[in-house]
């Protein structure tokens, strides 16, 4: 968009009406203002910003040497200087204010033209831009496959202990380790597939990658438990390859809770077996189970009877 020069005063509205009288003024006929700076940027610890302008000359009788861009934030206006890139290119490091995560802001440009009738000053606009501070940023997945509990950690920073990972969706065991590492355990769905892998917060979701979940066997010995109540008998569970760093989380379920007392199954790191001891709780019959083993699950009988 482009006039012929006004009151610089007059162009520095209001934020509030910045947004409509803009939208009006379309369209460039020497210059095309072409804004670089993304929508959103990544927090810093410095709190500088780099905002960024390329201004092409359409016309010939546009004077380059006059170009003067300055980029509009609120009601304060600040000089652009050229960048070592480009000639084109123009570029402004703005510091943030404490506690604020938007900028609004917009780019003028005044230059001038030389023709027939001599020079004439100009100056044009864009429209108003916003970028948002992400204070939250995954960088990566360690790995983009592996076996049904095996731990897996994403870096980035910005994580929170309320930040959860998922996978096509469905929310899966997060462990929140600092505010650049989470780890979580590879659920046990079915295997032989690629899963979309987001994070979710109360700032909302974003895209980690993907994993494929690789088939893996695992066995339990003995094939079957019989127990009285406070009775105690090891479980041994055995898989086929050594458990990957961080270990491997076997996430044995059952549907009889209060006849089976047991502790939580992670094979150690390096590791092929693991023992547990189990203990009859109240008196039932049902199964411990695995999924996402062998043909899809693995299931332990148990038997608890009340005591003579």
């Amino acid at each position: 968009m482009d006039l012929k020069r006004i009151s610089f005063a007059r162009q520095i509205f209001p934020a509030s009406g910045a947004a409509l009288a803009l939208a009006a003024l379309s369209g460039c006929a020497n210059l095309a203002l072409t804004n670089l700076t993304p929508s959103s940027l990544p927090e810093n610890p410095s709190g500088i910003y780099t905002f960024t302008l390329r201004v092409t000359p359409k016309a010939s009788s546009v004077v380059a040497d006059s170009i003067t861009p300055h980029i509009v934030v609120g009601a304060e206006s600040h000089d652009m200087k050229r960048s070592d890139v480009s000639t084109e290119i123009f570029e402004y490091d703005y510091r943030l204010p404490p506690y604020q995560n938007d900028i609004g802001y917009y780019y003028l440009v005044d230059y001038h033209t030389q023709g027939g009738f001599g020079n004439a000053s100009h100056q044009s606009y864009t429209e108003l831009s916003h970028a948002a501070i992400v204070s939250r940023q995954v960088l990566s997945i360690e790995v983009n496959r592996g076996p049904v509990g095996a731990r897996i950690g994403v870096l980035g920073r910005g994580f929170t202990p309320r930040d959860l990972i998922g996978f096509d969706g469905t929310a899966v065991r997060t462990v929140f380790e600092s505010p650049t590492s989470l780890g979580f355990f590879v659920p046990p769905f079915s295997p032989g597939r690629t899963y979309k892998v987001t994070l979710s917060s109360s700032a909302g979701n974003s895209v980690v990658g993907t994993f494929r979940i690789d088939s893996s066997d695992v066995t339990a010995d003995p094939a079957s438990l019989a127990l009285a109540p406070g009775q105690r008998q090891v479980l041994t569970f055995t898989v086929t390859h050594p458990a990957p760093a961080g270990g491997l989380l076997l996430d044995v379920t059952t549907d009889v809770p209060e006849s089976v007392i047991m502790p939580e199954v992670v094979v150690p790191e390096g590791q092929t077996t693991v023992a547990v001891t189990v203990e009859g709780g109240k008196p039932g019959a049902g199964s411990l189970f695995l999924k996402g083993y062998g043909s899809g699950e693995v299931s332990v009988p148990v038997t608890v009877s009340a005591a003579k």
